[in-house]
């Protein structure tokens, strides 16, 4: 089979490809003739272009998306010509990045855009309509005129259009200006605008800007591509099985024609099925259906979706760099490879972060038909599957006190517990005016912000409530509830002290697994158990349980392969058992939509096209294959749930009228804007269920799937990481539009400051549900009847807490001291003696459902409390100011080291360094090489960003 490599290409493309980012070039004279990054945002309609994107995945390896834009008005001869370098880049990507020539840019013209997504108008009045946004750009003034009927979030992702003309055609220096339909000449500005047309006239009803026809779809078709002739598929249903791997197809789906090319086919027969493409546009006379190749085994969720099955996709190797391609040749020659290529091992391999403080309150109810029932502290941790619970938590976050309500839902749970919980957590939520954020977890679908918020969480077989007692009893289903004399098995699961898990499974030898530790009970006898490929940390976590579950027994331990009779006897005899280790599945790249609710239905918020999600790209002219949208329509009962992705999100995308989804496959966040509909916001929960039921992705979501709902304005840190997070935009006044206008004129009057947060702290005498403090440790004698063991590591930690002997072995107290002074050398411990305890404000917060409001004449205001306010807010924006020029004075203080030296896999490490951050131990120079940026530039991506990239470069 024929390959294309880099050498063989023009020596314009030759090097492209190797860091993420878009690269154009323009087809001139048959050659490609590459476009600079200013120009990025200007496509002539003469002209063919070659577009390249480069993405890099979340193990950093790079993938790349290849497309081509043939203008209306160019050549044949650039069609088939900008087709075939197509499928020669496709098949030769490689090699090191190359530059570009310079262009300079042309004198200034006073152009019209409609923000449809499409081109540059004729700049006449009549142009202009009731129903679009429209962007005038003239030398000295950019107007931005909003019809009438355009909706505010038209309006506000218009601005983003001016906002990028401004900085890319003024240098940043021209005057704003915004100018609605109905505002005649009384308006200064609005004056000014209709001048330049000539004056004011009436506007037609219709857009007088007619698209092109668009290509209507009867029904998908699929055609396989034999020597360059296409060839009808017949068949009843449209399956994946149907596309052969030594084949190229195309798939007619009316707007968009995809060509699917089999990895075992040639150069050629790629090349002749885009040029069959070719032709298949010109003979259907359909110039505006976009033509969008994928390649077997990379296939875009768009693609897969137009089938009527497809099964779960496979894993697809990631390209090997370096030694791993010389390991993987001889491999193939059979030669042992073991000790060429490094292979992580399980322990290393970086663990979720949970994005919260572990240290707050907690408090947790559960579930008894219509009450709540509190549970003490000891019992906080401790649910069983049958029953349903509600917590709620508060814990400090970076400039105010962060809650969080949520239900956790068991297995064996009934839907009338499961019904209540809800509706008694999303009237807490309410409650408390929609501040905290809201969870909605099933049992065996935990996130790791709960494992934290629990710290030490065991799982019991069966329930406790009426409504489960009645169900059973009903159903004359076995009562298999926790009985602490009988025979129980618990496996034992967690990362570290204040994250570990024992779950209860059936007490039979199939449940035990060669990577995990058990605790065995029965008969008046303890067993721990430790499969062969345990670590010391895994039993660490076991010796910890067992202080819960079975404290001061007597415990025989049993190794794997040399049990006593007595302990197979418990398990009912000895059987075949698995060694794999139970895993979750992991975080994938966050995706965005948008929806919201209209008229009693859920309808697409906006189907924005690729204007509105990157102003660079709306001048290019439509280009939906670059960062368009992915539009889903399903029926849902009397509803429809329509959803857009937004594709490069940033915080901007939010809009405060309306709802939208984050979807991170292991958890599925809703985001409410301040101004959707009041009577919309309980709804918001069936949303995120909806959108998890039809699986929009095509990624296999479970329906278990942890949801939680945010509120603009208190959005927490396990959301936010994945934006670039401004907390002042959401303190600001007006709706979408008014917001960007005030940002980009600078009228500061538009803005108010974020409300902080601060705990109102009361006696508890006043509570009747009175918070409990949270226990990190569980009383233990001192006259215990077995030794427990320890790692080295924790009596290393005890040992700078105190007398080991005295302190209690379940979990080890927060760690202040010598590590937090390592972490960071120039901040100091703080005293916790002298912080004010956090439970008085989850006490007053309670209060609130617990017990009537109060009146306002019951809560008097001091005159100059806002004066006050106003002085501490300005006090502490100069505070936070310091505080980050120490930080950047503190980075350019720290010492460097080779990059060879930092890395995970060194055998040389660093010793005494912050783990977290090995990057800022770089040098300017290595660290431009790895990251092709400079700090500063890094230290403004989002922080999961910043972690794919060092991960990438062995760094995290």
């Amino acid at each position: 089979m024929a390959t294309f490599s880099m050498r063989d290409l023009d020596e314009a493309l030759q090097g492209c490809g190797q860091k993420s980012g878009i690269e154009i070039w323009r087809i001139e004279n048959f050659k490609p003739v590459a476009v600079p990054n200013e120009s990025h945002g200007k496509f002539f309609s003469g002209d063919s272009y070659l577009v390249l994107k480069t993405t890099a995945s979340k193990s950093g390896s790079l993938h790349h998306d290849i497309h081509y834009w043939l203008g209306k008005d160019s050549s044949q001869d650039e069609h088939g010509s900008v087709a075939v370098m197509t499928v020669e880049l496709d098949s030769a990507l490689g090699g090191v990045a190359s530059g570009f020539n310079h262009v300079k840019p042309e004198e200034h013209q006073t152009r019209l855009y409609i923000c449809k997504g499409k081109h540059v108008v004729p700049f006449v009045r009549s142009t202009l309509n009731h129903d679009d946004v429209f962007i005038l750009d003239t030398e000295s003034k950019i107007f931005q005129f909003s019809g009438s009927n355009s909706s505010i979030q038209e309006r506000a992702k218009a601005l983003e259009v001016v906002q990028y003309i401004k900085d890319t055609y003024h240098d940043g220096k021209c005057e704003i200006a915004a100018v609605d339909d109905g505002r005649m000449m009384a308006d200064a500005e609005a004056g000014e605008f209709w001048e330049l047309f000539g004056g004011v006239a009436p506007l037609p009803k219709k857009s007088a800007v007619s698209d092109d026809q668009t290509a209507e779809s009867d029904g998908i078709k699929l055609f396989s591509v034999e020597k360059g002739q296409t060839e009808a598929v017949e068949s009843e249903t449209l399956e994946k099985e149907l596309l052969d791997t030594n084949k190229c197809y195309i798939l007619d789906c009316g707007l968009e024609v995809f060509v699917w090319k089999g990895r075992n086919t040639s150069i050629d027969q790629r090349k002749n099925a885009c040029e069959a493409a070719e032709e298949f546009f010109r003979s259907s006379e359909r110039p505006k259906s976009n033509l969008i190749s994928v390649m077997e085994g990379f296939e875009t969720v768009m693609f897969r979706s137009k089938f009527d099955s497809w099964p779960a996709t496979s894993t697809v190797a990631e390209p090997r760099q370096g030694r791993g391609k010389v390991a993987a040749l001889l491999q193939k020659q059979g030669v042992n490879v073991e000790g060429l290529v490094k292979t992580s091992s399980p322990s290393s391999k970086d663990e979720p972060k949970p994005y919260i403080d572990g240290t707050g309150n907690l408090q947790v109810w559960r579930i008894n038909n219509e009450e709540k029932i509190l549970l003490e502290g000891a019992e906080q941790s401790k649910f069983y599957s049958g029953d349903c619970y509600i917590l709620q938590y508060s814990y400090p976050g970076d400039d105010r006190e962060e809650y969080l309500v949520g239900t956790w839902l068991g297995k064996q749970s009934v839907e009338e517990d499961r019904a209540s919980a809800i509706s008694m957590a999303s009237k807490m939520v309410e409650s408390m005016k929609f501040m905290p954020a809201q969870a909605r977890i099933y049992e065996g679908k935990e996130p790791i912000q709960f494992f934290v918020i629990m710290q030490s969480f065991i799982t019991f077989k069966g329930g406790l409530s009426d409504a489960f007692k009645k169900y059973i009893a009903e159903n004359e289903v076995p009562d298999n509830t926790y009985d602490a004399e009988g025979v129980a098995l618990f496996r034992v699961q967690g990362s570290g002290p204040e994250d570990m898990q024992a779950i209860q499974i059936d007490a039979v030898s199939t449940g035990l697994n060669s990577s995990h530790c058990y605790i065995l009970h029965g008969d008046s006898t303890v067993f721990t158990w430790c499969g062969n490929l345990t670590t010391s940390d895994d039993q660490e976590l076991m010796e910890r349980m067992l202080d819960l579950i079975k404290p001061d027994e007597h415990t025989k331990a049993q190794k794997e392969g040399i049990e006593s009779e007595q302990f197979w006897e418990l398990l009912g005899g000895k059987s075949e058992y698995p060694s794999q280790k139970i895993k979750k599945d992991g975080e994938s790249d966050p995706h965005l939509f948008s929806c919201t609710f209209s008229n009693g239905k859920t309808i697409c918020q906006h189907m924005f096209p690729l204007c509105f999600l990157d102003p660079r790209i709306y001048l290019n002219c439509y280009l939906h294959f670059l960062m368009g949208f992915v539009l889903v329509d399903v029926a849902i009962l009397p509803e429809t749930l329509k959803v857009t992705e937004i594709f490069n999100f940033t915080q901007d995308d939010l809009m405060t009228e309306d709802i939208f989804i984050l979807d991170c496959h292991t958890e599925v966040y809703v985001w409410v804007g301040q101004q959707v509909d009041p009577k919309k916001k309980p709804q918001v929960l069936d949303i995120g269920e909806k959108f998890i039921k039809h699986d929009f992705l095509l990624e296999n979501l479970a329906s278990e799937t942890p949801i939680y709902i945010v509120t603009e304005g208190n959005e927490p840190p396990f959301f936010t990481r994945f934006f670039t997070w401004d907390s002042t935009k959401s303190a600001m006044h007006g709706d979408s539009f008014q917001r960007k206008l005030a940002v980009l004129t600078n009228k500061k009057q538009l803005l108010n400051k974020p409300k902080r947060r601060v705990p109102v702290y009361s006696g508890r005498s006043s509570v009747p549900d009175k918070p409990q403090p949270r226990s990190r440790s569980v009383t233990s004698t001192t006259d215990r009847s077995r030794v427990r063991g320890r790692s080295p590591a924790f009596n290393a930690l005890a040992a700078n807490f105190g007398n080991v002997s005295t302190r209690n072995l379940s979990t080890p107290p927060p760690m202040v001291g010598p590590m937090v002074r390592k972490l960071y050398p120039k901040s100091h411990a703080p005293d916790l003696t002298k912080l004010a305890p956090k439970s008085a404000a989850i006490a007053a917060r309670t209060a609130i459902f617990e017990k009537p409001k109060p009146t306002p004449q019951e809560t008097p205001t001091s005159p100059g409390s806002s004066e006050a306010t106003n002085g501490a807010e300005t006090a502490e924006d100069e505070s936070m100011s310091n505080i980050k020029e120490e930080e950047a004075e503190e980075e350019s203080n720290l010492p460097t080291f080779p990059y060879e030296r930092l890395t995970t896999e060194s055998e040389d490490p660093v010793p005494d360094i912050d783990l977290t951050r090995r990057e800022a131990y770089l040098t300017s120079a290595d660290f431009k090489e790895k990251f092709e940026m400079t700090k500063s530039e890094f230290y403004k991506l989002p922080k999961w960003k910043q972690n794919k990239l060092k991960t990438a470069v062995q760094l995290f």
